[in-house]
C-alpha cells in the first residue's frame, strides 16, 4: 500500500529533525503492524497531497484531512479518527468576547481554501439568531500568519478545528484563549478515491481494530490531550450522510 503523510501539521505530523512523529505517524506504525503486506510512506507538503491521492499516485493519505462537502465529491472517507469541530480563538487579554454573540461585526482570520472557510455560513446563522453578523473575513495561507496577526491585534479572532486550537492554547496559553464552537460537528478521516471499496473496507477494519483494542483512544490522548469516544463508527461516503452527521438541530 502506498500512503502519503503531510510534512508539518502538528499534532498530526511533526518533523523532529529528520524523524517524523505525531498522531498520523503513530497510526502508520500501527498499520505496518496490522498489515501482512508492505506499507510504503512518502512525506509531502499539504499542497497537492490530496490531488496526488486522487490521481492514483497514493492509495490514501494518513493525515489530518477534514471531511467536507467538496472533498466528498472526489473521495470516500474512512470512519473518523478525531473531531474537527471548529472553535474560535481570541487573545487572552481581550475581555470584549465571552461568547459567540460577541463576535458580531468583528474581524476573523481563516486559512484560504480551508474547510473552516467553507463552514463560515454556520457561524453566520448563529450570529443572526442574536441579531448579529460576521464582520470582515481575512484569508491567510498559513496558521502561523493568522496567529501572529491575532496576537498583534490585527484580527479580533481566528477559527480552527478543536485539535489545532487546543494545541495552540496549550503551547501559548499566555497569549491565546479557546472560545466556543462555531460549527456543528466535524471529522478528521482518511480519504480514499471513490470506487475503491476494498481499500475503504480494509482501512475501516483497521481503524475499528484500533478502537476496539483501546489503542485509538490511547493515541488520541497522547497527541490531542483527549479521546473522542463519540465519533461515527462508519465511513462517510456521501454529502447527505455528512450533512446528517454535522447538522445541529
Amino acid at each position: 500500500m502506498n500512503i502519503a503523510t503531510e510534512d508539518d501539521y502538528a499534532p498530526f505530523e511533526i518533523m523532529d529533525g529528520d524523524r517524523p512523529s505525531g498522531f498520523s505517524n503513530d497510526i502508520v506504525a500501527e498499520l505496518r503492524e496490522y498489515a501482512d503486506f508492505e506499507i510504503r510512506q512518502d512525506i509531502l507538503p499539504w499542497t497537492g497531497l490530496l490531488s496526488a491521492v486522487n490521481a492514483g499516485s497514493y492509495d490514501t493519505a494518513i493525515t489530518g484531512a477534514i471531511v467536507s462537502v467538496e472533498r466528498l465529491r472526489v473521495f470516500d472517507f474512512t470512519r473518523p479518527t478525531a473531531s474537527a469541530q471548529h472553535y474560535y480563538i481570541i487573545r487572552k487579554d481581550d475581555d470584549r468576547i465571552s461568547g459567540v454573540a460577541d463576535l458580531d461585526g468583528l474581524t476573523v482570520g481563516v486559512q484560504a481554501g480551508s474547510v473552516m472557510l467553507s463552514r463560515l455560513p454556520e457561524l453566520e446563522e448563529m450570529l443572526e439568531e442574536t441579531g448579529g453578523s460576521i464582520g470582515r473575513v481575512v484569508e491567510y495561507t498559513s496558521y502561523p500568519e493568522i496567529y501572529e496577526d491575532l496576537a498583534n491585534g490585527r484580527l479580533d479572532y481566528a477559527i480552527n478545528s478543536v485539535v489545532g486550537a487546543q494545541m495552540l492554547v496549550e503551547t501559548r496559553g499566555d497569549t491565546f484563549e479557546l472560545g466556543e464552537p462555531v460549527s456543528g460537528p466535524g471529522f478528521h478521516a482518511y480519504p480514499v478515491p471513490r470506487g475503491n471499496e476494498g481499500l475503504l473496507e480494509y482501512l475501516n477494519d483497521f481503524i475499528t481494530h484500533l478502537a476496539d483494542t483501546g489503542r485509538l483512544a490511547e493515541l488520541q490522548e497522547k497527541w490531542f490531550g483527549q479521546a473522542f469516544p463519540d465519533l461515527p463508527t462508519d465511513s462517510i461516503r456521501s454529502v447527505e450522510e455528512f450533512e446528517r452527521l454535522t447538522t445541529v438541530d
